[in-house]
C-alpha cells in the first residue's frame, strides 16, 4: 500500500494524479481504466478541496493498494480528511432524465463515480471522513 498526505487544494490535483497513476502502472497499462480511475480521483479530491474544510483549508490523505494474485485484481483508493462530516453516498441520485434547465445543480460527479467503480463505501470515524472506492482490473490488463 502506498499513501500520500497533501494539502487539499485544487492546485495539488496534478500531484495526486501522478501519485495514483504511478501506483496503477505497477499493475496495468490499460489507459481506459486509468482514465476512469483518474475521473473518480478528480471528483473526490476536488470535492474535498472545495467543501471539506470550507471556509478554511486542510489536508487529504490518499491511500492506494492493488490486491489480488493472480486474479481478480482490485484497486482500492481511500480518501481521508478531517473536514466537515459528509456522506456523499447518502445524497439522492440526480434525475438524469430531466431537461438541463430543470435539474438541480450538483450531485452528478458522485453519481458518475458510483457508476464507474465496482464498489464504494463511506464512514465517519474518529473525526475523519473515509471514502473508499474499489475498481476491478480486467483480466487482460494485468501488467
Amino acid at each position: 500500500m502506498a499513501e500520500m498526505e497533501i494539502d487539499a487544494v485544487r492546485e495539488n490535483l496534478k500531484e495526486v494524479f501522478d501519485f495514483v497513476t504511478a501506483e496503477l502502472k505497477t499493475r496495468t497499462e490499460d489507459k481506459k481504466l486509468i482514465r476512469q480511475i483518474k475521473l473518480c480521483v478528480e471528483e473526490i479530491f476536488l470535492n474535498i478541496s472545495s467543501y471539506a474544510y470550507n471556509p478554511g483549508t486542510g489536508s487529504a490523505k490518499i491511500k492506494v493498494s492493488v490486491e489480488g494474485n493472480p486474479v481478480p485484481i482490485r484497486v482500492y483508493l481511500t480518501f481521508m480528511d478531517n473536514g466537515h462530516p459528509f456522506d456523499p453516498l447518502s445524497e439522492e441520485a440526480p434525475d438524469t432524465e430531466a431537461e438541463l434547465d430543470d435539474r438541480e445543480a450538483g450531485g452528478l460527479g458522485i453519481f458518475l463515480v458510483k457508476n464507474t467503480v465496482d464498489g464504494i463505501s463511506y464512514e465517519y470515524k474518529e473525526g475523519q471522513n473515509i471514502l473508499t472506492i474499489v475498481k476491478e482490473l480486467p483480466v487482460d490488463s494485468e501488467a
